[in-house]
């Protein structure tokens, strides 16, 4: 990865360059494509036909975490393929719901509010990838200030109750972290 990412510094920004890269179907290629790709040119398209390739949770992660959280049409996927079958294409609804609450610094608590229900519901996923992803959103909303603290608090509660293995887990490290782990001083934007 430290290669990957120096010589993703040394291209910069290009975006012929990143599809060229992702249609090698070459591990280390595609995630260095997701570095070099522009968000002002990736299309919902693009994104579908990236998802669709997906076979590994890191490419997952890199594709969304660089590239794709940072496009107009981030929420609108991310809400589309957390209800997908397949398990990648799920994983990066919730990835995508984590990295734009970590990256997107001027989003407001009611872009992030309507992930709740949808976090909620895809609790009962027994898939390692897609329960950690679900977790790993409900983490990281809840850190970005007091308001979605209180309702990933609530939300972790909720999902404690239900009768699944998976629930039971993401609302322990949920609620570990953000109720005994959490200092104010690590939210993201103050409110």
């Amino acid at each position: 990865m430290p290669q990957v990412r120096q010589l993703a510094k040394e291209i910069r920004i290009n975006h012929n360059l990143s599809l060229e890269l992702w249609d090698t179907g070459i591990h280390e290629c595609r995630i260095l494509a997701s570095m070099i790709g522009d968000p002002k040119l990736v299309t919902p398209k693009q994104m579908d036909n990236w998802v669709a390739d997906f076979e590994s949770w890191d490419v997952c992660d890199q594709v969304c975490g660089n590239l794709f959280d940072r496009t107009e049409f981030a929420m609108d996927k991310a809400i589309e393929y957390s209800t997908a079958k397949q398990e990648y294409i799920k994983r990066a609804g919730f990835v995508l719901m984590a990295e734009y609450a970590v990256h997107n610094k001027k989003a407001r608590n009611e872009e992030f509010i309507k992930f709740f229900p949808l976090i909620e519901r895809e609790a009962r996923d027994e898939r390692n990838f897609v329960k950690k992803a679900v977790n790993w959103a409900l983490r990281q909303i809840g850190k970005r200030n007091k308001t979605l603290h209180k309702i990933a608090i609530e939300t972790a509660k909720r999902i404690q109750q239900q009768e699944s293995r998976s629930a039971k887990w993401i609302a322990k490290n949920a609620l570990d972290e953000l109720e005994n782990g959490l200092q104010i001083s690590i939210f993201i934007i103050p409110k």
